[in-house]
């Protein structure tokens, strides 16, 4: 900007300026016909001519050419110039002092377009005037022009000394890292006047982003690399430059390795051994991919060796030649012999030689030497076998019928002998009489007692009097044709009497236990292994007609059986339980993630008369207004292969469940009992999030060792999660410092990044060596790991340091974050801290017959009588799920024999937790059932 004075500040025909001696001794002031005031600046002090002109003669100046700003680099002075026109005189002034005239190289020349005079100037400004006048201050000259018209000023033009420090703020590390991680090198340029451009090297060679886009440079100079690739490898050094000097920083070597993967596995080579007991083996190579720049060698062995038996070939041989036959009317009689001792097995060679040898029998002599009635002998010797054969056939016959007919009497045994003599003609072992109470819920029956082996239909055995009516031929079940080798308990009257039934059902009531239904053959042997019940993790409880509920504490996982899903009369003892990471193989697969933990509830393959509900927690983030979810039920088969049982908005009238979903759980209606979990992948085109939880531990104190540690956990934002982990960290002696806190963990490729800020060095120090730690985001996003954990070490100067203070920043790459402020005493010991609720306050693990209901029987049954039966207005079971939100595909509760009950159910496994049924008289009143409202009001406890 320039400024101009008016043309009475400098007056008109201005003579040049005299010298006299400036109060700094070095440079001089000029003065005029106009008075300067030796007290003031030129700028603050003007006095008025006495007169003006009528009309100025020329125009005020212009500059053409303004100082521009400078840097003195060493030693050597930089020169100022300024040019103008029209202009009688120009001046430079520094830091508000005029500069000696005798310091001014003036030029002049007259511009030939115009006619005017323009009048350039040039100053020389040294190192010496910008340090000792002026110190830290910057330095500026301005140059001032006149002309008859007045004066003007130039802009200002600052002259900073120039320097570049020698050591970098922050210079580089080599590091080695796995193909395909993002890499940060980061750089601080040394301090400098002017600030220092900074340039990045790869072996020598300058990297340019915009030629290669895997590369990318920060705003804070650091380079990072986005995306590992083998030819990365190599030594990179940040370069900073300005006008005084360029500085290298030391060169930091990036190795990016590889680690080997095993191929696939050669076929099993043939047995060694062409005879008896030998071995085979097979084997694989740590080739896909090989072992590069130092990556981990495979774990695990190269072959696989397992023992085999090849069978012995055996050579056939002959059996002792047989008698003589009698003298046939050839004259001949034979022998035979067989190849039988041994017989050729396992391609052993046949016997050679003939099998049958003849000889003549009368030495020379022929028929005519037999006595005539031979023939006639022979005749009546075959008609006598064929006779004989005759006879046995028919006695054959007569006793397979005989034996057939007693076979079909003896089929149906009937349930009282059965009990009171053994099960005869089965073997059938009685229960052992050291447990008094073998069907008590807190502890399962001991399942010994098996049944023969039946060949005719198999009936159920009820006790009764009167009991053929009710015998339930078993070989229609599913469950048990045809698999052989059932094994089935069945308890006598005596037994069933210790058991707290109800009183209609004490006396003829069938109980299967877990271990009796369907654990036949394989399938008992495949849940044996994979079914543990490991505390806090399972439940049990005998159910029957009445239904119950099923709770494991602090989990959030439940299953709900209403009333009347168990047939009259039967008792099952069913069981539900969260399954071990460890102990199974997981649903995801490819881009799919774990939301939920896997959940088994069975028996499995009992038959249910009406859906049951499974209640599921997840952490998938579902309050985005777009779908970024694809969720998929998943459940095992009994060869532990998992298959898809719906995906949630693409149901149809096949789909065997439907799937009730809420922000932190899913409530499942199924009609088959087994192994689910629910699992997700991202919906195109955003990503979709999941809900994490990190939690903060450390060693319980007093701590008596100079190493102290802090582990932070990345885990599901569900119960049972955070349950699994305050249980290992209870294990190991860790105690949790505060209250998880809530992350967002988004499918976006990027690793999750935790460090560590702000430790007290005077007594603190990190153990590590990296700035900070990353946790891969595939072992975050497939679920299928064990508990995750980053652990910082640290060490304290001494034992009497007792005091800790510190951040942890923890966040996803490009992502949202976390900071735990920690201020600890690592010597005062603090009571265990559990976000869970404590054991007053969890709920039971089960419940059986009405007390798991909110909703009393008769109050249901009105429910469902006024509901039930369509109307052409729509007031029905259909507008009431449409007030309680459970409209997503009404198709499946249109094929239940009552709509209304089913809603019910999933009413009721939806707000086991709610006291009261406000929401659901809510829903009734808008529906306009009022008679039904006073049902409730009077009945029930609205």
């Amino acid at each position: 900007m320039r400024d101009q004075q008016d043309t009475s500040a400098e007056g008109q025909n201005l003579r040049p300026p005299a010298e006299r001696q400036g109060p700094s001794g070095r440079h001089r002031v000029f003065t005029s016909s106009v008075v300067f005031p030796e007290s003031s600046d030129y700028s603050d002090a003007e006095v008025l001519p006495d007169s003006f002109p009528s009309a100025p003669a020329e125009p005020l100046p212009e500059f053409l050419l303004e100082p521009e700003d400078a840097f003195i680099v060493k030693n050597r002075p930089v020169q100022l110039r300024c040019r103008a026109s029209p202009a009688t005189q120009i001046y430079f002034k520094c830091n508000g002092e005029w500069v000696n005239q005798n310091d001014h190289i003036t030029r002049e020349s007259l511009d030939q377009i115009t006619g005017l005079v323009v009048r350039e100037v040039e100053i020389s400004v040294s190192r010496t005037q910008v340090e000792e006048l002026f110190g830290l201050e910057d330095y500026w000259c301005q140059c001032v022009a006149w002309s008859s018209a007045g004066t003007t000023k130039s802009n200002r033009a600052y002259v900073r000394i120039a320097y570049l420090r020698k050591n970098f703020e922050q210079e580089p590390l080599g590091r080695e890292v796995r193909l395909e991680q993002e890499v940060l090198l980061q750089c601080r340029p040394p301090e400098g006047m002017p600030a220092a451009e900074v340039d990045w090297l790869k072996n020598e060679d300058a990297i340019d982003p915009s030629q290669d886009s895997n590369f990318l440079i920060t705003i804070d100079h650091d380079l990072i690399i986005k995306q590992a690739r083998l030819s990365d490898t190599a030594n990179y050094t940040c370069v900073a430059r300005n006008v005084v000097a360029k500085r290298r920083s030391s060169t930091a070597t990036l190795i990016v390795y590889v680690s080997g993967g095993w191929s696939s596995w050669t076929e099993w080579s043939e047995c060694n051994a062409q005879c008896g007991r030998g071995w085979q083996r097979r084997t694989r190579s740590c080739t896909n991919p090989a072992p590069l720049n130092g990556g981990a060698f495979c774990e695990g062995p190269p072959f696989q060796r397992v023992t085999c038996t090849t069978l012995c070939p055996v050579d056939g041989g002959w059996t002792e030649w047989a008698k003589w036959s009698a003298c046939g009317t050839e004259c001949t009689h034979w022998r035979s012999r067989e190849c039988q001792a041994p017989p050729p097995r396992n391609g052993g060679k046949h016997c050679s030689g003939s099998m049958m040898e003849s000889k003549n029998c009368t030495e020379g002599l022929c028929a005519r030497s037999l006595a005539p009635d031979t023939g006639v002998a022979v005749y009546a010797g075959l008609v006598g076998a064929l006779l004989l054969c005759v006879i046995l056939v028919l006695c054959v016959g007569v006793l397979a019928y005989r034996r057939r007919c007693r076979h079909l009497h003896g089929d149906i045994t009937d349930s009282s002998s059965a009990l009171t003599a053994a099960f005869h003609p089965g073997n059938y072992k009685p229960s052992r009489q050291d447990n008094p109470n073998p069907l008590h819920p807190s502890a399962p029956p001991d399942l010994t007692a098996t049944a023969g082996t039946f060949r005719g239909p198999l009936f159920s055995l009820q006790q009764g009097a009167n009991d053929s009516p009710h015998k339930i031929p078993m070989t229609t079940s599913p469950l048990l044709d045809p698999l052989p080798s059932l094994k089935i308990k069945v308890y006598n009257s005596s037994t069933l009497s210790s058991l707290e039934l109800p009183a209609d059902v004490r006396s003829d009531g069938e109980i299967l236990s877990l271990n009796s239904v369907g654990t036949v053959g394989r399938e008992r042997d495949y849940y044996s292994h994979t079914l543990s019940r490991e505390p806090g993790l399972s439940t049990s409880a005998t159910l029957g007609n009445l239904g119950g509920r099923l709770t494991i504490p602090n989990t959030g996982v439940s299953l709900l059986v209403p009333p009347g899903t168990i047939p009259q009369g039967k008792f099952y003892e069913m069981y539900l339980i969260i399954n071990k990471w460890d102990k199974m193989t997981l649903p995801s697969e490819g881009s799919q993630t774990v939301l939920s933990p896997v959940v088994s509830c069975g028996p499995s393959g009992m038959l249910l008369n009406r859906p049951v509900v499974l209640t599921l927690p997840h952490c998938a983030q579902l309050d985005t207004p777009t779908p970024d979810w694809t969720l998929t039920l998943k459940t095992q088969t009994h060869q532990g292969a998992w298959e898809e049982v719906l995906t949630v908005g693409e149901e149809t009238l096949s789909s065997p469940c439907y799937l009730q979903l809420e922000e932190e759980c899913c409530h499942v209606l199924m009609e088959q009992l087994g192994t689910y979990g629910l699992v997700g992948q991202s919906c195109p085109p955003q990503p979709a999030c999941k809900r994490l939880q990190l939690a903060l531990f450390a060693p319980r104190a007093p701590c008596l060792s100079l190493d102290y540690s802090l582990r932070i956990y990345c885990i599901h934002d569900t119960p049972h999660a955070l349950k699994d982990v305050l249980d290992l960290e209870r294990s190991l002696g860790g105690v949790l410092l505060e209250d998880p806190k809530p992350l967002l963990f988004k499918d976006s490729y990027h690793n999750l990044r935790l460090s560590i800020h702000d430790i007290p060095h005077t007594h603190w120090r990190s153990k590590l060596l990296a700035k900070y730690q990353e946790i891969p985001f595939y072992h975050i996003w497939s679920g299928s790991q064990r508990p995750l954990h980053c652990t910082f070490s640290l060490e304290r100067s001494s034992l009497a340091v007792s005091q800790l203070t510190c951040k942890i920043c923890v966040r996803q790459v490009e992502g949202e974050g976390q900071i735990f402020q920690l201020h600890t005493d690592i010597q005062e010991t603090l009571p265990p801290h559990s976000p869970l609720p404590s054991g007053g306050s969890c709920p039971p693990s089960s419940q059986v017959g009405p007390y798991a209901f909110r909703l009393p029987d008769s109050i249901r049954q009105k429910i469902c009588a006024s509901l039930d039966v369509p109307s052409a207005r729509g007031c029905d079971w259909r507008l009431l799920a449409r007030s309680l939100g459970f409209d997503r595909y009404l198709n499946y509760f249109a094929t239940k024999p009552s709509p209304t009950g089913v809603l019910l159910d999933l009413w009721e496994a939806c707000h086991q937790a709610d006291a009261d049924l406000v929401s659901l008289a809510t829903a009734l009143e808008d529906m306009g059932k009022s008679e039904v409202l006073v049902v409730m009001t009077t009945d029930g406890d609205c």
